[in-house]
Formats: structure tokens, C-alpha cells, sequence
């Protein structure tokens, strides 16, 4: 479920911090909020993986019962 956010939140520190896209405001720098976005998606996308467990694992088990009923 997180692991889209944490993909946008890794992009999004990418972008800033390797200069794509400045912003200019006076109390962030660009290279900081970069490497905060960055380590905030990689937590997030661990996180996910964590969580989530394995895929493809069944859950319920199903007996098959080869007799004929009459």
C-alpha cells in the first residue's frame, strides 16, 4: 500500500536533490529537503515490504474429497 507513496517521495527527493527543480524559499534548502524526501521514501517502501509479507502465499487450504456421493 505504501510503496507508491514511498516511489513519489523517492522521485520527489531526487528531483530536488539533484537540482532539477529549485525552490526558492528562504528557510529550505533544496539538497536538505532532497535527502529527506529520499530516506523518508526508502523507509516507506521497506516499511511496505515489511508489512506486507509475501505475495503469493495461500491462506486457506483446500481438501478434495474424491468420493461419489450417491
Amino acid at each position: 500500500m505504501y510503496i507508491g507513496l514511498g516511489i513519489v517521495l523517492l522521485v520527489l527527493g531526487l528531483i530536488l536533490a539533484l537540482d532539477v527543480i529549485t525552490v526558492d524559499l528562504d528557510f529550505v534548502n533544496d539538497g536538505a529537503l532532497g535527502t529527506i524526501l529520499i530516506v523518508a521514501g526508502i523507509i516507506a517502501i521497506v516499511a511496505s515490504l515489511l508489512i506486507s509479507g509475501p505475495w503469493r502465499t495461500r491462506r486457506e487450504v483446500v481438501h478434495r474429497d474424491d468420493r461419489g456421493v450417491y
